[in-house]
């Protein structure tokens, strides 16, 4: 988290409204928040900068926030039909190692499965989604729903393998009348694995939208390998073009009811032995699934090294978003600070403090937005100033020392 501040009461009201987020319960597992304090310097020229850190959430860009311009966001896409999503997360992670199930393993100090839930939270048309957990650990997925304030976001217990599993979490939606649940049947449902956590709005709405009309949509991707099979003795017995063949990936999506029906009438053999939700809707339920496309980051967390390659992705999606708030007029901060740092990082996006009703209205812009924060006054207006604040800001959002938790450096 970056600041940059001059005026000492609008300093007081940003750095007290962020202490406020800071001690939120739900928020403690974030680390290593990069803060700036800039101060427009009389005691020499340029500007004086306070480094130090916190710990605060990282969320998402949302709709709603004060201020001008700066703050509106596209119009969103929104499928004519109901969206639910179901996340297996039963798995056991033998091929991880280790003793903790990948899904459980931590990032950036927050579980996978949460990535993977704010994924689809973030999408308003996704009215709930229900992770499935293995009965052992119905609790901790409790806890971490709690943790982190997944709002939309229900537990079921999971079967011994992964299509009994994905049948439970089905059958949370339809038997939700039965129960008394909040919990509505929607037309269309999302599978989706939670160890996948960079699934984007965009393949989503592809897969809804295809299955509204086809009855079943799986994301594809092209196959890395070719495909070899062996005979008895362990020799090469032939090999498949793979122009032809294509990954099945998530995430899936079908209409409720084809869905629901194919898992009802499906043999203990595919429920044991199977993997595959779009061959139970074509076995079962006759629906011929449409296949998308999808991008390069639907690749699922399996061995020890993708944690890894999580962990990066994950950093460097932080590094991308930047929300400034500031005092400033509008056209000077856009053609100020803003234009320096739209050169390094994808998303600027600015929020007046002006127009913030109160301190509380403040503290929830920083609970509700983007991951990395600079406050500026408008003392901060020579361009190399503005030019040197911006490499600074940037360098310490990708290192993301440790070491500069809690500590205050002036330059």
């Amino acid at each position: 988290m970056v600041f940059a501040t001059h005026s000492q009461a609008w300093g007081s009201k940003v750095r007290r409204a962020a202490a406020a987020a800071r001690d939120k319960p739900l928020l403690r597992p974030w680390r290593a928040r990069n803060n700036l304090f800039f101060r427009g310097g009389e005691e020499r020229k340029g500007a004086t900068i306070r480094i130090s850190t916190m710990e605060l959430p990282v969320t998402d860009l949302r709709e709603g926030s004060c201020g001008g311009k700066g703050s509106e966001a596209p119009r969103e896409r929104r499928p004519p039909v109901s969206v639910a999503a179901v996340l297996p997360a039963g798995g056991s992670g033998e091929r991880l190692g280790g003793c903790t199930p990948k899904q459980f393993c931590a990032l950036l100090g927050r579980p996978l499965v949460s990535y993977t839930v704010r994924a689809m939270e973030r999408i308003s048309w996704i009215s709930d989604i229900v992770v499935v957990v293995s009965p052992e650990n119905v609790e901790v997925m409790k806890s971490i729903i709690k943790k982190y304030g997944h709002k939309r976001t229900t537990v079921a217990e999971g079967g011994m393998t992964r299509h009994r599993s994905i049948f439970n979490g089905l059958k949370k939606f339809a038997e939700s009348h039965l129960l008394s649940s909040p919990l509505q049947k929607p037309e269309v449902v999302i599978i989706h694995d939670a160890v996948r956590p960079f699934v984007e709005e965009d393949i989503l709405f592809k897969v809804v939208m295809a299955a509204k009309e086809h009855g079943a949509a799986g994301a594809i991707c092209p196959l890395v390998s070719t495909v070899i099979a062996s005979s008895a003795d362990g020799c090469l017995d032939h090999s498949l073009d793979r122009a032809k063949y294509r990954a099945s990936e998530m995430p899936q999506a079908f209409l409720f009811d084809i869905i629901h029906q194919a898992y009802h009438q499906c043999s203990d053999y595919d429920l044991d032995y199977g993997t595959e939700c779009l061959h139970l809707a074509l076995k079962y339920s006759k629906t011929n699934a449409k296949l998308i496309e999808g991008p390069p980051d639907l690749w699922k967390v399996t061995y020890k090294r993708d944690l890894y390659a999580a962990d990066s992705l994950i950093k460097d999606t932080i590094s991308q978003q930047v929300c400034v708030l500031t005092n400033m007029k509008e056209d000077a901060f856009q053609v100020g600070l803003h234009e320096t740092l739209k050169s390094h990082v994808k998303l600027v996006k600015a929020i007046s403090t002006s127009l913030c009703k109160n301190e509380s209205h403040l503290q929830n812009i920083l609970l509700g937005q983007c991951y990395n924060f600079i406050c500026i006054n408008d003392n901060l207006k020579l361009q190399e100033t503005m030019d040197s604040a911006a490499a600074l800001i940037m360098a310490l959002i990708r290192d993301r020392n440790p070491a500069y938790v809690g500590q205050l450096l002036v330059a």
